[in-house]
């Protein structure tokens, strides 16, 4: 298969998945109430999914040298889908927790395999660009999976995770004919002993140090910031189209979709732009400080066309810098780097979304509106790391 072809089933099998990934998040609030489980569940299960991401994303990071990204896909792709049969017919809050950490283990390895995958096999004109297409795949197809989950959650709740794990099944055995294998050596070439050090995912962050630099610490404290902020913000909105607002799962899914389309046509045009033109770092931060200030515009306004209105714009503000930020770290790593930096990327982005959905699950039972208050105040300090890299390393080169 030609280069350019196999990038075009890699994205378009990328779009099943992320359509599939998100079928059941419409229903999950559903799937909660149904039990009458405490409100801050909703929280603790997605931290609970990513506290297990977290810890693994590394490894799957390092591990994907060995076994190549297709392989490590056909994995997580797999177990993710068990997993979310488990969550479906869970009954207590002890078995959605379990089953909510099993999805957490293969979740990391699926998202640091597109990168890594997309960061070693494109040619290095490519790579910006199609980091671009892979976050804008992502944000969008997330969007419009949340519909399709939505709609599908009217006719059944389970469903959704019935029609979620089958798809996932099938997209791993795509993803496994369609890449090429991009690893640096074959498993059995690795002695036991080496894999458990491999396998342990605090050595990954203690081989940090390699490549860890001010510059680093930067960015990914902006990555941990806007990621904080926008899974806050995710759970609590959700939360309040039922609650507040009446509205049921089918029309939270068609509102994610108008806010994918918006996102794509920003990521297709002022991210690329933004990238390819601007000053990078300066864009960054106008990106992160316009979400700052539409959180607030959300946490002020109660009109529902203000509040959507300003919602979106915190997602596709949100959905924009992601790439943006993934390039800036992209190109500060070195080459033999790479793996090990977007596993921390997407490590980075795990620990971010456990302090925002932990957050968000337990003041939303204060006060429906504090989230968004929350979102404001960490956007604002995305803001502030943001700055000090531009700063760092306008300094750097003088």
């Amino acid at each position: 298969m030609k280069y350019k072809t196999r990038f075009i089933a890699f994205f378009f099998t990328m779009v099943i998945f992320n359509l599939a990934a998100n079928y059941a998040h419409p229903v999950t609030p559903t799937v909660i109430q149904e039990l009458n489980l405490h409100d801050y569940m909703f929280g603790v299960a997605l931290a609970a999914m990513m506290f297990t991401n977290f810890l693994l994303s590394p490894f799957w990071g390092k591990i994907n040298n060995y076994i190549s990204s297709r392989l490590s896909l056909l994995i997580c792709c797999c177990g993710y889908g068990i997993a979310q049969l488990w969550f479906a017919y869970a009954t207590t809050e002890f078995m959605i927790i379990l089953a909510r950490m099993f999805a957490g283990l293969f979740t990391g390895g699926v998202f640091v395999s597109f990168l890594t995958y997309v960061v070693n096999v494109s040619k290095p004109e490519d790579q910006g660009k199609f980091l671009t297409y892979t976050a804008t795949i992502k944000s969008v197809a997330s969007a419009f999976g949340y519909m399709i989950g939505g709609f599908l959650g009217e006719i059944s709740v389970r469903l959704s995770f019935l029609v979620q794990a089958g798809t996932l099944i099938a997209v791993a055995i795509m993803f496994f004919f369609i890449c090429q294998p991009d690893g640096n050596s074959s498993l059995k070439e690795v002695s036991g002993k080496q894999l458990l050090k491999e396998a342990n995912p605090f050595q990954a962050f203690i081989d940090s140090r390699y490549f860890m630099s001010v510059g680093f610490v930067l960015l990914f404290a902006v990555n941990i910031l806007i990621n904080f902020g926008n899974t806050g913000f995710d759970q609590a909105f959700n939360y309040y189209l039922k609650d507040e607002l009446g509205l049921t799962s089918s029309y939270n899914g068609i509102v994610k979709a108008a806010v994918g389309f918006i996102s794509f046509a920003a990521n297709m045009t002022l991210c690329i732009w933004i990238i390819n033109k601007t000053k990078i770092k300066r864009s960054m931060v106008m990106l992160v400080l316009a979400c700052a200030l539409s959180a607030l515009g959300v946490t002020v306004f109660s009109n529902i066309a203000l509040f959507i209105a300003f919602s979106v714009i915190v997602y596709a503000g949100y959905s924009v810098s992601v790439p943006v930020l993934q390039s800036m770290v992209a190109g500060l790593a070195k080459p033999a780097q790479k793996n090990l930096v977007m596993g921390f990327f997407n490590a980075t982005q795990s620990l971010g979304s456990i302090a925002g959905s932990l957050t968000a699950g337990f003041i939303y039972s204060v006060h429906v509106k504090l989230p968004f208050v929350c979102t404001f105040v960490i956007y604002g300090l995305g803001v502030l790391a943001a700055i000090g890299y531009m700063t760092y390393k306008g300094k750097e080169r003088a």
